[in-house]
């Protein structure tokens, strides 16, 4: 099978970044790479703890270097944060180096995916609907702008993505 050397995986939380880069990693037998891990393992914190102390443009900041690292792996799936694709030079990096797939769900989705986790700071809201609306008007753009191939996950399981995206490459 012919694949892309580098996978690089977009979309909002809940989309199922992980998961499915997770499995096209095993299946590739690639390298499989998540930006929001590699920020905590190279803080030895988690992420709501960084948007605490320093809000979320130094974040943002950390997010950027890593997403330049990472991404100049060969031979590597890497699932970004949701909130990658609003650097422009995170969206070049993307682009230039690998082949980028955006997993697209609803709104709905996003909301049962996330209800139960606790390490989303964006959602830390009364409501998360309307967070999560406002985020999808604004990133979704930049999701389509940056993809090469765009899959739907709503009431999907993590298998029949992978397996449509390997399809579809």
């Amino acid at each position: 099978m012919r694949h892309p050397q580098n996978l690089f995986l977009v979309g909002p939380m809940g989309a199922g970044k992980s998961a499915v880069g997770r499995q096209l990693a095993r299946l590739l037998h690639l390298e499989f790479l998540d930006s929001d891990e590699e920020i905590e393992s190279r803080t030895g914190v988690d992420i709501p703890f960084i948007f605490e102390k320093e809000g979320e443009a130094g974040f943002r900041k950390r997010e950027a270097r890593v997403i330049d690292d990472l991404s100049r792996k060969d031979g590597v799936v890497l699932a970004t944060g949701g909130g990658a694709v609003m650097d422009p030079q995170n969206r070049n990096h993307l682009g230039a180096r690998g082949f980028v797939i955006y997993l697209h769900t609803s709104v709905d989705q996003q909301l049962s995916r996330t209800r139960k986790g606790r390490d989303r700071p964006l959602l830390d809201s009364d409501d998360p609907r309307v967070v999560l609306e406002s985020l999808m008007a604004i990133r979704e753009p930049l999701y389509r702008e940056v993809a090469d191939l765009t899959v739907e996950t709503d009431g999907r399981k993590v298998r029949a993505v992978a397996n449509e995206i390997l399809d579809r490459l």
